[in-house]
């Protein structure tokens, strides 16, 4: 190990039990029956331990991605950071990605850590802490979501912020990659008391914001009505209207058509395509399971559902359901609606969420947290697809018994990048005040994550890396072209 690479595990020792201090304190679906039918048109410094042998391809990232299982083998959850480095040296080492590149792209450019004051609905004062990041802005403006979760912290949002600048850059947007978020379970706050705290937590964060600067946009426990609060914040502090700010905000203040099901309708998209085009296998006799039914998942089922797959199961935070003859998304997301959950649905049978994951079907659709598919439960895997819905639902060492498995893992930042093309689309609209129509929408969707995976596939051919692999060389190689065009500043 070098000297550069031993200080850097020293530093990423200390940021690691810094971090597991500040995390000692620990989504909402908007209603979707007015949506027309999916059917009428087809979304501090890191260690980096670089090895001198090349490891076999990694295969291992809504949402902007949303829903939230609890964890049952949470202890044991790998650090999200250390995946997203994994995965970067990896490829880096495949690239042969010099040592300075590499360290400059295992680094977030920003951290910001905040706490502040909320007052309750009782007239005491909660303090919570929340988190931005960016970590890379050689194309542009940062981008990604905030999350409202008691798991949230800056390990997480770093790995998250670093997932979304490969994704970003692998969709050729002109963005980096961001992440952040609060402390808390939304579920346990008022509406006012949510939108207090969203109001101060974007006060707080404001300087990190901003149309030519960061665009959050929503993720798990976040939807459109929060990100209205922060766009009419920062716009009260600056004095007039600024819609740029965020994306997947309501129509009514700027946002765009199908932002709120683009990340669903994406990977029923690419996983469509990739059926055909890998496997011969047409969605329509395929067979889907699904974890996480908030966002992400719900829209993905229905997606799937409506161009004739059978989705037989369906998880959620408090359990799974599952039916052989296959679930109606639309039935079972007004059930969830009205109970809480899709546990005790009447038309299906009950699951465990660990029995979901081992089903033997053709799509497994990981559509929750981060971490969802280890080592430990790798093996017990069945599905010959995995659509990854989720950002990081997959560690590296899981990756590397499903590719002995045969399995075939569609990469999160092609797979689920619906979402954040048309977040692109809204901040374009909102910077022009010009509005596109639904249908240009989706096209403009289906026709650029096609575009890419088509990059992909070619990689794939040519060098016979995983499509993992493939992604990241593409995406990477993008962001090292910028860096070098633009230079070191000063």
């Amino acid at each position: 190990m070098t000297k550069k690479q031993a200080n850097a595990n020293s530093s990423a020792q200390e940021a690691s039990s810094s971090s597991k201090q500040s995390q000692s304190r620990s989504t909402a679906d908007e209603p979707i029956a007015n949506n027309p039918s999916l059917a009428i048109v087809d979304s501090a410094s890191p260690s980096i331990t670089r090895t001198t042998e090349q490891h076999p391809p990694s295969n291992s990232h809504p949402t902007e991605i949303e829903s939230e299982p609890t964890h049952s083998h949470a202890v044991q959850r790998a650090s999200a950071y250390s995946v997203a480095q994994e995965q970067l040296t990896r490829v880096a080492n495949a690239m042969n990605l010099d040592d300075d590149m590499l360290e400059y792209l295992c680094v977030p450019r920003r951290e910001l850590i905040v706490h502040f004051p909320v007052v309750m609905d009782d007239d005491t004062i909660r303090m919570f802490t929340g988190f931005r990041v960016h970590h890379n802005t050689a194309l542009g403006p940062t981008k990604g979501g905030i999350r409202y979760h008691p798991d949230v912290s800056l390990d997480e949002s770093r790995a998250l912020a670093m997932w979304m600048t490969w994704k970003c850059a692998l969709m050729n947007l002109p963005y980096g990659g961001a992440k952040g978020g609060v402390i808390v379970n939304p579920k346990e706050l008022s509406e006012k008391e949510l939108q207090a705290m969203t109001r101060r937590y974007t006060t707080e964060i404001s300087l990190f914001i901003g149309p030519e600067i960061d665009i959050p946009a929503p993720d798990v426990g976040t939807d459109s009505k929060v990100m209205a609060w922060i766009m009419d914040t920062y716009s009260m502090n600056r004095g007039y209207s600024v819609p740029a700010v965020t994306t997947g905000k309501p129509l009514a203040v700027g946002g765009s058509a199908g932002r709120e099901y683009a990340t669903g309708l994406g990977i029923t998209y690419v996983t469509r395509a990739m059926l055909r085009r890998r496997l011969g296998l047409n969605l329509e006799d395929t067979t889907v399971a699904i974890q996480g039914f908030g966002n992400v998942g719900s829209w993905t089922a229905r997606a799937m559902h409506e161009r004739g797959a059978k989705v037989v199961a369906v998880s959620d935070v408090s359990g799974a359901v599952y039916d052989e003859r296959g679930l109606d998304p639309r039935h079972l997301k007004h059930y969830a609606e009205e109970t809480g959950t899709v546990v005790g649905y009447p038309r299906a049978d009950a699951l465990t969420k660990e029995e979901l994951l081992e089903l033997k079907v053709d799509v497994l659709v990981p559509a929750a947290l981060e971490g969802q598919i280890t080592k430990e439960n790798a093996d017990k895997i069945n599905a010959r697809v995995i659509a990854e819905g989720a950002n990081g639902p997959s560690t590296p060492e899981a990756d590397r018994i499903l590719e002995a498995k045969g399995v075939l893992i569609i990469p999160d930042i092609l797979c689920n990048a619906g979402g954040v093309v048309v977040s692109y689309f809204e901040w374009v609209q909102d910077l022009q005040a010009f509005s596109w129509d639904e249908s240009e929408i989706r096209h403009q969707m289906k026709r650029k994550l096609l575009e890419n995976l088509d990059d992909v596939l070619a990689i794939t051919v040519q060098t016979g890396q995983d499509l993992r692999t493939a992604a990241y060389t593409i995406a990477i190689q993008r962001i090292v072209d910028a860096v070098k065009y633009r230079g070191i500043y000063p």
